[in-house]
């Protein structure tokens, strides 16, 4: 009887812990994406006038990480990717550019936050993705994930033409000093979004205030200054089915840099943005399709250069031992042209043709480049 008993027992304990042990899993949400990019750049002027050697690149990125569901308005996430570590902008790797033949590959920490939701109420603390609304990285690059804490609270209004509106408020460091927290290199974002006619319309004036940064990233400053960007964006759907849609983002850099001696004259005065897209189409379900074209026009300080995207052209730090690109002060395009082949896979090529504002040197800088990638979520 009593084998009988200890057999049952056991049966029972396992059972629950098994239980338990899914409870626990059905908490954490797994997920993935692969990238494989072919890439060619031609024609890229230097400012002394010679010309970049022509490049071809076959390129990836692995991305993976988990969401753990603490509770209904709490999760921890984290997310791990391929690439250099000291190369913000881009985690993109390159076939055969490792430090040794087939060697181990470069992994860093993305994402590590706590996010937690009350109603129309949210904050996350860590490392987390942008939280203010933007459409393209020409102002901030996809992959950039900030350090520090965001709060939002959205309210709905759902009239008739007006449907929601929202407030985000952010406080994020960007290079510790190991002084009082006013020493640091930080930045703060105030931005207000409103949504009209059934998410037709929507503009979102914004403040960005970067304060004691460095004028060249990676412990090769020279001084340091500050940046008070003052925004607007917004899109308008002409249609949507299909979708038609005119993007437009404006920037406005606050600061007086006339009397900052270590910035050349010409360079002074130069503190506005713009950019607008068109676009047909969109890339939500399989069978759909995209086309855009994007033109950007941004003066050197309408933006932190080496926090801003480094995909329309070649322009680096490199001669300062920096992998991170200088892609402020240009004006170009960007054609995009992509399609869903299936639930979970994108195939999308991009053309730029870039050209810089104002010469660092003899000739201004240029630059031709095409993409193709592949991009596989799971």
């Amino acid at each position: 009887m009593i084998r009988y008993f200890l057999f049952f027992f056991l049966l029972i304990s396992s059972s629950s812990l098994l239980a338990q042990k899914d409870s626990l899993l059905s908490k954490f949400e797994f997920a993935g994406d692969f990238r494989f990019r072919i890439e060619q750049d031609w024609s890229s002027r230097k400012s002394n006038g010679e010309f970049r050697t022509n490049r071809s690149r076959l390129r990836y990125r692995l991305r993976t990480g988990f969401k753990y569901q603490y509770n209904e308005h709490t999760e921890v996430g984290v997310r791990l990717r391929t690439g250099n570590p000291r190369k913000q902008q881009d985690p993109q790797l390159t076939l055969g550019d490792g430090f040794k033949e087939f060697g181990t590959l470069p992994i860093a920490l993305e994402k590590a936050y706590l996010q937690s939701e009350w109603n129309s109420i949210k904050f996350w603390l860590g490392k987390n993705t942008f939280p203010f609304q933007k459409q393209n990285e020409l102002f901030w690059s996809d992959n950039l994930f900030p350090e520090g804490v965001h709060i939002s609270k959205t309210i709905a209004l759902n009239q008739t033409w007006n449907d929601q509106i929202a407030f985000n408020v952010g406080h994020f460091i960007m290079n510790a000093r190991g002084g009082a927290f006013k020493q640091d290199s930080y930045f703060q974002g105030f931005q207000i979004v409103s949504q009209h006619f059934k998410d037709r319309f929507s503009i979102w004036p914004s403040l960005y205030l970067f304060r004691n940064i460095q004028n060249i990233p990676d412990g090769a400053a020279t001084y340091f200054l500050d940046y008070s960007i003052f925004s607007v964006g917004g899109y308008l759907k002409l249609s949507k089915s299909p979708l038609v849609q005119v993007e437009m983002d404006w920037y406005k850099n606050l600061e007086d840099y006339s009397s900052n001696d270590s910035i050349p004259q010409d360079l002074q005065g130069q503190k506005n943005g713009l950019t607008m897209a068109l676009s047909y189409g969109k890339l939500t379900s399989k069978g759909d399709w995209l086309l855009e074209i994007t033109y950007a026009n941004l003066q050197r300080y309408s933006a932190v250069d080496f926090m801003a995207q480094n995909d329309w052209a070649r322009w680096d730090y490199s001669s300062f031992d920096s992998p991170d690109g200088r892609l402020t002060n240009l004006k170009g395009i960007e054609f995009t042209i992509g399609t869903k082949i299936a639930e979970n896979i994108t195939l999308k090529t991009k053309y730029y043709n870039v050209q810089q504002l104002v010469a660092l040197g003899e000739f201004k800088e240029n630059g031709q480049r095409i993409r193709f990638d592949v991009d596989v979520t799971f």
